[in-house]
Parts: C-alpha cells; sequence; structure tokens
C-alpha cells in the first residue's frame, strides 16, 4: 500500500463515516474504495465493516439526548441484531459474495421505498416508537431486524437505511432520534461481524486502520453538524442515498 492508496483510503473512510452518521450507506464509499486499491472482495467487505464500525459507534454520542426508547422495545431489537449480525458475518466467510450481489438491489429499493412512504402505508403504526408502540410493532420489528442483521453481518451496505424504513413504518418521526436508534443497532450489528472478522483473520490491518481513522474523524464531524439541519433536508438526503446505492448496485449485480 502506497501512500496514495493510504490518503485515497483515509479521505474514503472520512466521507464514509460522515454519509453513516446523517443517513447510512457509507459502504458505498468505503467498500468501492477498498477494491479499488486492489483488497479481494471479501477482506475488503471484512476491513470495511470493521472501520466504519468504529466512525458509526463514535457518532453515536453525537445523538445522546434525542433517545428515549423503552426496554422492551430495545432489548427485542439488540438480541436480534446480536444473533442476525453473527450468523450474516459466518455466511460471508463460507459464501462467495457474488449470488448476494443480485439480492442486494432488490432489498435496497424495497427499504428506500419503505423509508420515504412507509409513514403513509401503515396509518402510522403508533404516534411513536419511544411512547406507545403496540407488542405487534415490536415483534414485527424485531423480525424485521433479524434480516437486517443477517444482512448487515454479510455485507453491511444500506443498513442504516434499512433499519431508518423500519423505524418509519412503525410510526417514528423525530429524524434524529431514528438516527440514534439506527446508529446503536447498526454498531452491534457491525460490531459483532467485525468480532468474527477479526477472529477469523479475513481484516487487512493497513488499510483497516487508516480507514478507521478517517471514519472516525467523518462519523463525529457529521453527526453534530447533521443536528443543525431541518429534518426534511436530511430525510431527503437519506432517499437520495438509497435511490442512488439502488441504481449503483442494478449496474453492478445485473451487468
Amino acid at each position: 500500500m502506497n501512500l496514495h492508496n493510504a490518503i485515497f483510503l483515509f479521505f474514503a473512510g472520512a466521507i464514509g463515516g460522515a454519509i453513516n452518521a446523517v443517513a447510512g450507506g457509507g459502504s458505498f464509499v468505503a467498500f468501492p474504495a477498498l477494491l479499488f486499491t486492489g483488497v479481494p472482495p471479501v477482506p475488503a467487505n471484512a476491513t470495511n465493516t470493521l472501520a466504519l464500525w468504529v466512525g458509526t459507534t463514535a457518532s453515536g454520542g453525537a445523538y445522546r439526548m434525542k433517545l428515549d426508547i423503552p426496554r422492551r422495545v430495545m432489548i427485542p431489537l439488540i438480541v436480534t441484531s446480536v444473533i442476525g449480525g453473527l450468523a450474516g458475518a459466518i455466511l460471508l466467510i463460507k459464501t462467495p459474495a457474488r449470488t448476494f450481489l443480485k439480492v442486494l438491489p432488490w432489498l435496497l429499493l424495497g427499504a428506500t421505498l419503505l423509508f420515504a412512504f412507509g409513514k403513509h402505508l401503515t396509518g402510522r403504526i403508533s404516534a411513536g416508537i419511544s411512547r406507545d408502540s403496540n407488542n405487534a410493532a415490536v415483534v414485527g420489528a424485531s423480525i424485521f431486524e433479524l434480516f437486517v442483521a443477517v444482512y448487515g453481518g454479510y455485507f453491511g451496505g444500506g443498513i442504516g437505511i434499512m433499519n431508518l424504513a423500519m423505524l418509519a413504518a412503525m410510526g417514528m418521526t423525530d429524524i434524529h432520534a431514528m438516527n440514534k436508534l439506527k446508529v446503536l443497532l447498526g454498531g452491534v450489528i457491525n460490531g459483532v461481524a467485525a468480532l468474527t472478522f477479526v477472529i477469523t483473520r479475513a481484516i487487512f490491518w493497513p488499510q483497516a486502520m487508516i480507514m478507521t481513522a478517517g471514519s472516525l474523524i467523518g462519523g463525529l464531524s457529521s453527526a453534530y453538524y447533521a443536528q443543525k439541519l431541518p429534518q426534511s433536508w436530511i430525510r431527503a438526503f437519506v432517499i437520495m442515498v438509497g435511490a442512488f446505492m439502488t441504481v449503483y448496485f442494478f449496474v453492478r449485480g445485473y451487468r
């Protein structure tokens, strides 16, 4: 790895961390950057997961005052995130990623549409997850989160958008509170996956350390400034990121 690649990976990590802190989808920048610098696909995915996990977890501190979620909602989502993240990471190690890349754009398309229109389709299942979520909504969200976690442990790109879609469908309306919960769940999923990749020696450590430094800076700075923007702007940005990622992976997976 030469100096040019190191600088390139640092800024890719910073941009990826910033995107994850605001809307999710940072892997769209970081994962191709690793491929571009010569890292094979599976180690690139593993290295990307570890690097962005640090920045995403750190960015959660900027949303500390925005989260008010009861334990009966939080615990099932965290448990399913752990189980799914571990299963997805093991699946990645055991199977090639090419087949999954053909399914990925359909998942991203559905998640982006759900985030954009989920509130209208569900009739706002509750007035907000932090207040009146019923048991059926919690069970449904936990099942959805299990599938998101398996996918997140396997590839990781777009899990933030998928989690935002799930929260929107449940009736949550505060984008900043949604971002905090998204960061928490994504941190659990990627943390479990990253630990699995470290144990199985799938990480390229020089690239990982450089990209982690960039991700940390990007995640911290972006999460803070994101709260200064109108919620409608951030929602629009989330939808644009989801649409862009969907088109990209359709082209990549079916060309």
